[in-house]
């Protein structure tokens, strides 16, 4: 079935109807949403849907045999997505294709999670790998704080303030004044991997 945000076949919708009715848990649907989309991170995702799981925003696609929500914030990355499930000799294989997933499709309206993402990785990440590190957003708090979590060479390294408020901080609040900063949650009591340890 081809719906305006996803093609999903009829091999695919047998063999996930199939899974559901094993699972033998009525009213459970498929939940279709990609992990940090326009990421180059970016994983199409597919999960079982109970009842109680399934998020208001969330569009709902009905199929014959199988009921399928997709998650909003996702739509615009599944553009020309597919789910297929190809019969071989040895049984088949589920298959996602979904084109458009990494690509940094963000518009002024995009979720502002999104647009933190897109300059992280974008902007900020590329010259963190230089020092072998890196950074992701753990959340937006609701005074427009964004938490996140240093890895790799930034884990630990005792110059990670310097690179939190001059680095990270002053670009994020660049692009996106609606931020009123960022707060770190990493452990850096975990300093195995830092390219820079305060050693006093």
């Amino acid at each position: 079935m081809t719906s305006k945000i996803i093609t999903i076949t009829n091999t695919a919708e047998d063999y996930l109807s199939k899974l559901i009715d094993e699972k033998n848990e009525p009213g459970t649907a498929v939940r279709v949403f990609i992990s940090d989309p326009g990421t180059p991170n970016a994983e199409t995702c597919l999960a079982y849907c109970k009842p109680d799981e399934v998020v208001p925003s969330d569009t709902l696609i009905s199929m014959p045999k199988l009921s399928v929500y997709v998650e909003e914030r996702s739509i615009p990355f599944l553009v020309d997505a597919e789910v297929n499930y190809d019969i071989d000799n040895f049984g088949g294989q589920l298959t996602i294709k979904a084109p458009n997933a990494r690509l940094p499709n963000i518009s002024p309206d995009s979720p502002l999670e999104d647009r933190v993402n897109y300059v992280i990785y974008n902007e900020i990440n590329p010259m963190l790998e230089s020092h072998g590190g890196v950074v992701s957003l753990l959340e937006i708090t609701d005074d427009m704080y964004a938490i996140l979590q240093f890895g790799g060479g930034c884990q630990g390294c005792g110059m990670v303030d310097v690179t939190l408020k001059d680095g990270i901080e002053k670009t994020l609040l660049e692009t996106l004044p609606e931020l009123a900063g960022v707060k770190d949650m990493t452990d850096h009591s975990l300093d195995e991997n830092a390219f820079y340890k305060d050693e006093s």
